[in-house]
């Protein structure tokens, strides 16, 4: 499988939507990134003030260590590969990784039977991930029993949810 490409940054850009193991980058303040079924994949929204460049990442497992030949092949699928591809993408279209303002939604429990808790799990790793690079976390919608759509305003990162029938702001 390819890398994921940077979105499009024409002026139709409009409504970029972001996969599962996938993340998409760009540098149009006219464009909404979008990814839809946070259960307990986590969504990472990235925006820089700055340059006005954003970035949304949707990964499903924590640790690239549990296979990494398919983390070779599909980064964005693990907290820290997907997250060192985001940043990566974003240095490119030159954002102040440093300064990023940085958005968390998901890492829900969706089956309340399992004792596999992969939701805490992901948001765990991706706290990690993020200390790592230092970098810090501005607001997050993480937990819980319910599945998340993440709509991410490119011009000024805003963040909001739609989960359980209502839009609330992150």
């Amino acid at each position: 499988m390819s890398q994921p490409q940077p979105a499009s940054t024409s002026a139709t850009a409009g409504q970029i939507v972001v996969g599962i193991s996938d993340f998409k980058t760009t540098g149009d303040a006219r464009a909404m990134l979008v990814t839809h079924s946070l259960g307990s994949c986590i969504g990472v929204a990235a925006h820089c003030p700055a340059r006005k460049i954003s970035g949304l990442l949707h990964f499903q497992l924590p640790e690239a260590a549990m296979d990494a030949s398919r983390a070779q092949n599909e980064p964005a699928m693990f907290a820290d590969t997907g997250l060192d591809a985001l940043i990566q993408a974003m240095q490119r279209r030159g954002a102040d990784t440093k300064r990023l303002q940085i958005r968390l939604a998901g890492g829900a429990k969706m089956l309340s039977t399992s004792t596999f808790d992969i939701g805490k799990r992901n948001h765990l790793a991706i706290r990690k991930a993020l200390w790592k690079h230092g970098l810090f976390v501005a607001a997050e919608n993480c937990g819980g029993s319910s599945a998340r759509t993440l709509y991410m305003r490119c011009s000024d990162g805003a963040v909001r949810l739609r989960m359980d029938g209502k839009v609330v702001a992150l």
